[in-house]
């Protein structure tokens, strides 16, 4: 057992137009390379976008979207006796919503389209509608899970 205590919890700032903390985390796992003045400028045309697509707010929209993305459970690989098991573990809220986020930004980016604020716009928008290669990649995840749960009590 470490005798170190735990590291505090780092929360960031929230975002300085909407004044939600997930947003600000969503802008910093759409920042490269320190970049987050581009990250933002992506972000909030998209939200822009949104709020002229479908006349509903977009926070709503972006909070739907991310919801439907999170997963419950994800499989983590045990060894045990010389054999790999996948064995279905579940999700904490807050990983699951780093997660989903990243799935969200990553399907945005293997998207064809010309600008990343308009993959960024259709991905959100598929997501908040229950559609897409994220809420795929969940129900995917979700699923395995579900085929590995003879293997559940191997979890610690």
């Amino acid at each position: 057992m470490s005798r170190r205590s735990k590291p505090q919890k780092r929360i960031p700032m929230p975002d300085p137009v909407y004044n939600s903390k997930d947003i600000a985390k969503f802008i910093n796992r759409l920042m490269r390379k320190g970049k987050k003045s581009i990250a933002e400028k992506i972000f909030y045309s998209a939200m822009d976008r949104i709020q002229e697509k479908t006349k509903q707010n977009p926070v709503e929209v972006f909070d739907q979207a991310i919801k439907n993305v999170t997963p419950l459970l994800q499989v983590k690989a045990r060894r045990i006796g010389g054999s790999t098991y996948q064995v279905p573990i579940e999700v904490r809220p807050e990983l699951g919503v780093a997660i989903g986020s990243t799935w969200l930004i990553q399907t945005a980016k293997s998207r064809s389209g010309k600008s990343m604020i308009d993959k960024l716009v259709a991905e959100i928008l598929d997501a908040s509608n229950n559609q897409g290669a994220s809420v795929k990649k969940k129900e995917d995840t979700h699923k395995m899970a579900e085929a590995n749960k003879a293997f559940a009590h191997y979890r610690y």
